[in-house]
């Protein structure tokens, strides 16, 4: 099972932590100021933008793969489809 914890910071960043099995590894995310407003759920709060992000990321490789840290607005350089699908799961 794979949980997800999303730990406010400073402002506008957040740490992740995902559990797989046994493996454990942490994040360091950005969330960019106009992140949801430009994603077209101005709404939206950031650490749940953080928590679908690495959702998606972590149905398309493992926890090991993924950068250690990130803006959320990188993410679509590696995946075209990461806007839609943050959008459908907000």
């Amino acid at each position: 099972m794979t949980g997800i914890a999303v730990t406010p910071m400073e402002p506008g960043w957040f740490g992740v932590q995902v559990k797989e099995g046994y493996d454990t590894t942490s994040h360091r995310v950005q969330v960019p100021e106009d992140f949801a407003l430009d994603l077209g759920v101005p709404d939206a709060e950031p650490e749940r933008l953080v928590e679908q992000s690495f959702a998606f990321l972590l149905e398309k490789e493992p926890a090991t793969a993924i950068r250690k840290e990130f803006a959320l607005d990188e993410i679509g350089r590696y995946f075209d489809d990461y806007y839609d699908e943050l959008r459908s799961r907000l």
